[in-house]
């Protein structure tokens, strides 16, 4: 454990995720005015005056390193970026290491190069920024300034005030993986109840489609969970009801997650494409199949040849796989494999995720057991898996991060010309209103670009079934506020 006294409990939240980008695997204990214990080794301290900001890191009780800067304005925001580049430079010299994204520690990078182009600045003025201001390395400085400018070239004509988006949540899967914290329910639980469940998703999702009726619908992302453990039946009557409820006027897009390769068959991805679905998931995550067996995913490598193979047959031009680096035991070789296997099937599409370890899975709950097989990311791993891409005619489109990645780099999506999955950029960049159904889901409201108010909705499945009606009633109660 790494203890930290600080005397500005207001700047806990930024010391902590910062300190815990350089320590991953270290609990981060954040602390106003607190006295050390002795039996901590790593400490550091953090004091905050009105004219100087001065940090100190301790080892087993004996003074390391001892920085010091002075405040050259008072305003909060610019406080707390001269505390970040203190307490980074520092730790940064005393471990002989430097972070590739510096002092951001958000999971929305992106957004500072997209707000800086809408002011009118140039590449070079924004490269310049967020060196001198984030420490960020010239790799992740170029990767985001080139997604925001792919971003604002694929949402140039969407409608930001009068237009919306539509999420709908599928909360089970054929089994639960290792490392996922979602909103998602083991089918054979819940089977019984799945026609409840869509009884309930059905009754908000009319509710949405009444209240939104003067709007314009441009992008559905159906996801989960795994929708595709729905039957081919399920699937039409929910597809069905989206055509009932929602006018398709203005869609760019409809994505289904086809998740998981054991899930699917010929018949419901005719389904899907019989309704228009424009996009399809199909997410290997690793195309080893030790790997899979390790990480509960219950496919084989097979299956997911067959379900994109399927997914052609059915004649859908878009799809996506998702990979996850930094899974147990997974070095550069596995992911060389992995990347060769998905060059020969050719996808439209694919998402390199950086391993992100959450407090509510079974990775983190039982890390002891995997640690052994190493949880591995690397920038020579983030640069491999680049060049395939590229190489295939697959550039970056979308970026975010998340707490508690390997290696403390980022997700990416990469994609064809003209393939780009236009909701994934605007959940990241959250320029428009996103209504979500389901239980788990939470709609994102935008009122104007620096105001965003969330309604969620409750997460555990017989919650969600037996308060459908609140979950309505919340909804429009917030609605009503806003006439």
């Amino acid at each position: 454990m790494i203890e930290v006294k600080i005397n500005r409990k207001s700047f806990a939240y930024d010391i902590h995720s910062l300190i815990k980008a350089f320590y991953p695997e270290q609990e981060v204990n954040v602390r106003e005015k607190e006295i050390f214990t002795e039996e901590t080794s790593l400490k550091m301290s953090v004091e905050i005056g009105e004219e100087e900001i001065e940090f100190a890191l301790y080892r087993d009780q004996a003074l390391q390193k001892k920085s010091r800067v002075c405040v050259e304005n008072p305003d909060r925001k610019l406080v707390k970026n001269q505390l970040k580049q203190l307490i980074y430079k520092t730790i940064s010299q005393y471990e002989g290491r430097s972070l590739p994204w510096g002092t951001l520690t958000g999971i929305r990078p992106v957004k500072i190069p997209m707000s800086m182009l809408e002011q009118g600045k140039s590449n070079v003025e924004i490269a310049d920024y967020m060196r001198s201001t984030y420490l960020c390395s010239n790799e992740k400085t170029a990767l985001a300034i080139s997604i925001a400018n792919k971003e604002r070239e694929v949402l140039k004509n969407l409608d930001y005030k009068d237009g919306y988006s539509l999420y709908v949540g599928i909360p089970f899967c054929p089994s639960i993986c290792l490392y996922c914290s979602f909103s998602s329910s083991p089918l054979k639980r819940w089977e019984k109840q799945v026609d409840t469940y869509l009884w309930a998703l059905f009754s908000e999702l009319r509710f949405l489609g009444r209240a939104y009726e003067k709007k314009k619908l441009n992008t559905i992302y159906v996801g989960g969970g795994t929708p595709t453990t729905l039957t081919a039946e399920q699937l039409d009557r929910l597809l069905c009801v989206l055509e009932e409820c929602f006018d398709y006027q203005n869609l760019q897009e409809l994505t289904v997650e086809a998740g998981r390769p054991d899930s699917v068959t010929l018949e419901k991805f005719q389904v899907l494409k019989a309704h228009g679905v424009t996009r399809v998931s199909v997410n290997p995550q690793t195309m080893n199949q030790e790997t899979l067996d390790l990480i509960g995913r219950q496919h084989t490598v097979e299956q997911t040849r067959e379900a994109f193979y399927m997914a052609r047959e059915a004649g859908f031009d878009n799809i996506n796989m998702d990979l996850i680096v930094g899974l147990p035991g997974e070095e550069q070789p596995k992911v060389r494999h992995t990347l060769e296997e998905l060059r020969l099937l050719g996808p439209d599409s694919i998402t390199v995720h950086s391993l992100a370890v959450k407090r509510a899975a079974r990775l983190k709950l039982f890390q002891d057991q995997y640690r052994e097989l190493g949880l591995t990311n690397s920038q020579e791993i983030m640069d491999l898996a680049y060049r395939s891409c590229v190489e295939q005619g697959l550039y970056p489109y979308y970026l975010y991060r998340q707490k508690n990645m390997a290696g403390n780099f980022e997700n990416v999506g990469y994609a064809k010309v003209d393939k780009a999955g236009i909701y994934n950029i605007l959940i990241m960049e959250e320029k428009q209103t996103i209504l979500a159904a389901g239980a788990g889901a939470a709609s994102k409201f935008v009122l104007c670009p620096d105001h965003i108010e969330r309604v969620e909705n409750v997460k555990d499945v017989a919650q969600y079934i037996s308060r459908i009606e609140e979950m309505i009633e919340r909804k429009r109660n917030f609605l009503e506020t806003l006439q």
